[in-house]
């Protein structure tokens, strides 16, 4: 039941992105699978506030499936061989990414850094 539910949230989560994106050129692209635990573990522990913090505004998540290749208009500097694996694309184009998910008290110091050496993000001390 779980693998339904992912499912048709990531579907539900893939449209909204894919229009929110549409509107920046800054995305953030998380490639996965199905049966993925780590992917899983992102759902459950960063997804439900990802669009609500300075990070989510500032690069929308879109989601892609690894046997499917990047999205459409996308192109990746180099083959992507883990899930999760977060893509940060300018215009189009692989700007940094992120290999793997190891919980929540990384993500999100590891990604402000991130963005902030790749693009003009400012980080807050509030999310």
């Amino acid at each position: 039941m779980r693998s339904v539910k992912f499912f048709l949230a990531a579907g539900i989560g893939l449209v909204f992105s894919a229009a929110t994106a549409l509107a920046s050129d800054l995305r953030l692209i998380m490639v996965e699978q199905p049966g993925c635990a780590y992917c899983a573990a992102w759902d459950d522990q960063i997804a439900p506030a990802y669009p609500h913090t300075a990070e989510g505004r500032f690069a929308p998540l879109v989601r892609a499936d690894l046997h499917m290749g990047p999205p459409e208009g996308v192109t990746y500097a180099r083959r992507v061989s883990f899930t999760p694996t977060f893509i940060l694309v300018e215009d189009g184009r692989e700007i940094a990414r992120m290999e793997g998910y190891v919980g929540e008290d990384f993500f999100w110091p590891v990604y402000a850094k991130l963005l902030a050496q790749h693009t003009a993000f400012e980080p807050t001390d509030g999310q």
